[in-house]
């Protein structure tokens, strides 16, 4: 897939997935190679579904477990050749986002994995995630944002009560930095898909850190769908989440 990064043959517009988004060739090769290890896994006797971006829901034979895969999360960044992508698959073990069983977010570029298993821990290229502390307590010193403009304008208290912001253009991406203390804070203040949050939500759990949406509401009941979206602010911690709720003037 990464040949294809940047190029006008990754471009090539082919369809409309069940996502909703235009598959390009990017995402049909990168979505090929991610169904070719799991039909394997089926012909070896094992027995799930999928849910993914571009093709939508497919059983291998049982509900569940549910495998989510977002095969290019950071599509445009990767498009574009700018070298900030990578791939989201999450297992599930129910319908809901508090039913994540495993988790994996894999930087495409650099080849750095993030994994997570419910209980048991998160890890970063295979050691457990060590949470950097804050540079100051009680402040957002730096800000990640979701990458649409509209969302300058709907997270805009808490960017000016923010020293440094930072748009890298994967979600997932973003999120696993947070729950490694890279942000202080992550906000998505735009409804976004539950379903590509899934795993990093997994990562940053293990590490102690706090996920809800703007409001403040926690997202663990919300269902793993590709229609179900929803706001999203997270911190490596519960300090810093309440500091940031609190400049979106959702608490006092």
């Amino acid at each position: 897939m990464l040949p294809l990064a940047g190029t006008d043959a990754g471009r090539v517009q082919l369809d409309v997935g069940a996502g909703g988004d235009t598959t390009m060739e990017l995402d049909r090769a990168a979505e090929a190679a991610v169904f070719g290890r799991l039909e394997a896994a089926a012909d070896d006797g094992e027995r799930f579904s999928v849910l993914s971006e571009e093709v939508g829901r497919r059983s291998f034979g049982a509900d569940f477990p549910l495998v989510l895969v977002d095969p290019v999360d950071g599509s445009l960044n990767a498009k574009q050749g700018l070298p900030f992508f990578g791939i989201m698959l999450a297992l599930l073990d129910g319908p809901t986002v508090a039913e994540t069983a495993v988790g994996c977010v894999v930087n495409l570029v650099s080849g750095e994995p993030w994994t997570a298993i419910r209980g048991q821990g998160a890890w970063r290229s295979g050691r457990p995630v060590v949470v950097q502390p804050p540079q100051e307590s009680g402040g957002i010193q730096l800000l990640g944002l979701e990458s649409s403009p509209r969302a300058l304008g709907a997270a805009r208290p808490l960017v000016e009560r923010s020293s440094k912001i930072r748009i890298l253009g994967s979600m997932a991406l973003s999120i696993a930095h947070t729950a490694a203390g890279g942000f202080d804070a992550f906000c998505a203040p735009i409804p976004m898909r539950v379903f590509d949050m899934t795993a990093s939500l997994l990562v940053l759990a293990e590490t102690g850190g706090v996920a809800s949406d703007i409001r403040g509401t926690p997202l663990g009941a919300l269902t793993c769908t590709l229609e179900t979206r929803t706001t999203l602010l997270c911190a490596p911690n519960l300090e810093l989440h309440s500091a940031a709720l609190k400049s979106l003037g959702q608490i006092e």
